[in-house]
């Protein structure tokens, strides 16, 4: 059966020349006999893949020696609890920007453990906007300022980074993680799963300043202190071995394909004819504001809803899966990470297009 373009907001689509070589791999990795998932995370082999992955993750985001790189488990939602945990150091607030579902997941979980201030909230204009840096109401005593750069149900994206000034900035970076080039050193803390632009689910990354670790709630548990897993380089209990391993070949695929400067324009011209695509159609439309649509997520609503489980059955027949929107917001999202190739929008454009003429 051949191939078909995917387009899950997660677990999402995964380079085709990744999943080739680890194919290749999967009984005999380097020559020692054996599979990776078989290897002893602690071996010289498995620490030679731990490391290359480190290494290339850091030269292609051009993180600062003075940024611990973490690769966890529990997914972006444990670090809902993680960050307060860790980044309060003792303070009894925390910022947070609320621009959709994750925004509030994360604001539920962060006030178990401090007060949490809202200091911007796009509710009322049903998530389909970001508040400006004006209109930012930061408390200069916080923990940190958290917001989520990329609302994956929505298709919201910010444009701009917060400037809190010297509270640090903590970003859920699950979606946008590796589309674009990014200046870590602007944030305190950055986080992601890796389900979307990295590699399988079972990974979290998380890039933090080794000046905000060290500082705990006496309640944190072990697991979930950021020095801890720094001092034992991850490897406090097992590591989830071969999600390291993809995402470390994931790693690979993305500095040879130029790095994440490349990666940007090719991620750009694919949105840029989606939401093309969209706007010149009486048939498909978005509701998020242009500014603020996002590359990864493109949400999309038919004009007649009873359209919908056809356009879905016969976009599946063509060969182009997932689009169904969240049930939350329901509609269609189309969710274009750095693997979705840039034959597959063109293929969505071209459905779209002979849908709209067939039904209209």
């Amino acid at each position: 059966m051949a191939r078909v373009y995917n387009f899950s907001a997660g677990p999402a689509t995964l380079p085709i020349e990744v999943l080739k070589q680890a194919k290749e791999e999967m009984l005999d990795w380097g020559g020692s006999g054996m599979s990776i998932m078989e290897m002893s995370h602690r071996s010289k082999e498995y620490m030679s893949v731990y490391e290359k992955a480190e290494s290339t993750l850091r030269d292609i985001m051009s993180i600062p020696e003075r940024y611990k790189v973490l690769f966890l488990q529990g997914g972006a939602s444990s670090q809902f609890a993680m960050v307060p945990m860790n980044l309060l150091r003792g303070r009894e607030t925390a910022d947070y920007i609320d621009t959709g579902t994750w925004s509030k997941k994360a604001i539920a979980e962060a006030r178990r453990y401090c007060e949490v201030n809202i200091a911007a909230s796009t509710s009322e204009a049903g998530y389909t906007t970001v508040p400006s840096q004006a209109g930012l109401q930061l408390n200069p005593d916080a923990g940190y300022v958290h917001y989520t750069p990329n609302e994956t149900i929505g298709g919201v994206e910010f444009p701009y980074i917060p400037e809190t000034g010297k509270v640090p900035l903590v970003a859920d970076m699950s979606s946008v993680i590796l589309s674009k080039p990014v200046d870590v050193e602007k944030y305190g803390l950055i986080y992601a799963g890796a389900q979307k632009n990295i590699g399988p689910a079972g990974l979290t990354v998380v890039i933090v300043n080794e000046e905000l670790m060290g500082h705990p709630m006496d309640i944190t548990p072990t697991m979930f202190n950021y020095k801890v897993q720094a001092d034992s380089g991850s490897m406090y209990n097992t590591p989830p071995t071969f999600s390291l391993y993809f995402a470390g070949l994931v790693f690979e695929w993305i500095k040879n394909r130029g790095g994440l400067e490349v990666i940007d324009e090719i991620n750009r011209r694919k949105a840029a004819k989606l939401y093309q695509a969209i706007d010149a159609s009486g048939f498909y439309s978005n509701p998020v504001d242009i500014p603020c649509r996002s590359l990864m997520n493109v949400p999309f609503i038919l004009a007649n809803p009873e359209l919908d489980s056809l356009f879905l059955d016969e976009a599946k027949e063509s060969g182009m899966v997932a689009l169904k929107g969240h049930r939350s917001v329901g509609g269609m999202r189309a969710s274009i990470y750095n693997a979705m190739p840039e034959d597959g929008v063109d293929a969505l454009v071209k459905f779209m297009a002979d849908f709209e003429k067939n039904n209209s």
